[in-house]
C-alpha cells in the first residue's frame, strides 16, 4: 500500500503522544525504521540513519520520486528483539510502503515473519547474517556483504602478516553465532585453532571474566564479534590487562562514535569495512556522498557511507516501482536491478538473488582517530 498524507498525519499524532517517532516530515511516500537510537548501538544508528537522510534530504530537494517525497519515520527499539519486533508491526500497520535499515541480526529476525504475512519489503538490514542472504527471503533484500566474509578476510588479514595466535571474543546471540563461522573458516584455512574461544552476553555483557581467560592464552590478536559498549569495554579490559595483542572488530562497529568510546586505545585497531573508503573520491558514489554531507554540514563517516548507499538502493527501487508505488511494485522495482551501478560500485538483485553487494576491506584507526585504509 502506498504511504499518503493523511498517513503522515497519524504518524504525526502518534508522535505528539508518544514522543517515540524520530525523523518525521510531510510526505507522499513514508519508509520506517526500527533501531537502537538509544542503548549500545546508539552511535553506529545515529551515523546511519544520518547518512541515509541526507541522501533522501537531496532527493526531495530536488523533486522527489515521480514528484513524491520521500520521509524516513524512526522508532527506538533500544537493541531489544522484542521491541524490534512490535515497532515494526507498529509501522506496518500505520502504512509505511517498506521498512528500512533495522539494526541487528536477532532483531532482524525477529521481523523477518512480518514481511511475508504483510507482504512488505525490508530494504538494507544493517547486519551480515547470512542466515538473510540464504536461502534468499522474497520480501528482504540485503545491501551490505556477510558477517561471515568479514571476519574470514579479517582472520586471513592477520595470517598473512604473521600473526597465529588469535583469539576469538563472541556475542552469545544469532549474530555472534553467524560471524563466527567466518572467522573459524579463515583459521581452518591455515590450519589453526583459535587461541581462546569465549562468549558473552548480550543483555548482560560481563567482560571481566572472559577477557582473563583470554589473556592466560596469551594471545597476539583478538576479534570481537559483537556490537558497540560491550566491545569497547572488551577492548579496554585487554589493555587493562597489560595486553599489547591487535584488538579487531566487524563493521558494525565502523562508527566515529566507536572510535571515540575507544579513546586513547583507539590507535591501531582493525575493524572491517563493508562499503569503499569514505575519502576515496575516485569512487563516483563516495564523492558524491562527501558533496552531500558537506552542504548538510556533517563531514562523512563509514556508517554513515552505509546509510547512504542503502537510501539510494530504496530510491532506485522505488522509481522502478511506477508513479504510484506499492510495496508489491516495490518489491518487483528492487528485483528488476539486476546489476545496477551505484557509482562504482554494483549491487545484484533478481528473483533468486538479494544479496547485493559483496564488497569487503579493512580499515584501521590512525593517531588523529580515523579511520585508515
Amino acid at each position: 500500500m502506498t504511504a499518503f498524507p493523511p498517513l503522515a498525519r497519524r504518524l504525526l499524532a502518534a508522535a505528539v503522544l508518544t514522543g517515540g517517532l524520530v525523523g518525521l516530515a510531510r510526505a507522499d511516500l513514508t519508509v520506517g525504521q526500527t533501531a537502537g537510537i538509544t542503548g549500545a548501538v546508539a552511535g553506529s544508528v545515529k551515523e546511519v540513519t544520518q547518512g541515509a537522510k541526507i541522501y533522501f534530504d537531496m532527493i526531495n530537494a530536488e523533486g522527489g520520486i515521480n514528484g513524491q517525497h520521500i520521509s524516513l519515520v524512526s522508532l527506538d527499539d533500544q537493541f531489544d528483539p522484542k521491541l524490534a519486533a512490535a515497532n515494526a508491526k507498529k509501522l506496518i500497520d500505520q502504512g509505511v510502503i517498506a521498512l528500512f535499515l533495522t539494526r541487528g541480526t536477532p532483531h532482524t529476525q525477529a521481523i523477518v515473519p512480518l514481511l511475508a504475512e504483510h507482504k512488505i519489503p525490508l530494504v538494507a538490514p544493517s547486519t551480515g547474517a547470512m542466515a538473510l542472504h540464504k536461502p534468499v527471503l522474497p520480501w528482504l533484500f540485503n545491501v551490505r556483504a556477510t558477517y561471515q566474509r568479514e571476519a574470514e578476510r579479517a582472520i586471513e588479514h592477520l595470517s598473512l602478516i604473521g600473526i597465529s595466535r588469535i583469539a576469538i571474543v563472541q556475542v552469545n546471540d544469532s549474530f555472534g553465532e553467524d560471524a563466527v563461522q567466518g572467522a573459524l573458516a579463515g583459521l581452518a584455512k591455515t590450519n589453526k585453532q583459535p587461541a581462546a574461544h569465549e562468549k558473552f552476553d548480550r543483555a548482560k555483557p560481563e567482560l571481566g571474566p572472559v577477557i582473563a581467560k583470554v589473556l592466560a592464552a596469551q594471545p597476539q590478536a583478538v576479534l570481537f564479534i559483537g556490537s558497540g559498549t560491550a566491545v569497547v569495554d572488551g577492548m579496554k579490559a585487554v589493555r587493562a590487562g597489560g595486553s599489547t595483542a591487535q584488538l579487531v572488530t566487524l563493521s558494525n562497529n565502523a562508527a566515529a562514535g566507536f572510535i571515540k568510546d575507544l579513546g586513547d586505545i583507539g590507535h591501531g585497531t582493525i575493524v572491517s569495512q563493508v562499503f569503499p573508503y569514505e575519502r576515496s573520491i575516485a569512487k563516483p558514489v563516495i564523492k558524491e556522498a562527501i558533496e552531500t554531507a558537506k552542504k548538510a554540514g556533517v563531514e562523512l563517516t563509514p556508517s554513515m557511507v552505509e546509510g547512504y548507499v542503502s537510501a539510494k538502493v530504496l530510491v532506485e527501487g522505488l522509481k522502478r516501482a511506477g508513479p504510484k508505488p506499492t510495496r508489491e511494485t516495490l518489491r518487483k522495482g528492487l528485483e528488476s536491478m539486476g546489476r545496477f551501478d551505484l557509482g562504482g560500485i554494483e549491487v545484484g538483485y533478481g528473483p533468486s538473488d538479494h544479496s547485493g553487494l559483496d564488497y569487503v576491506d579493512l580499515a584501521i584507526i590512525d593517531q588523529s582517530g580515523k579511520f585508515r585504509r
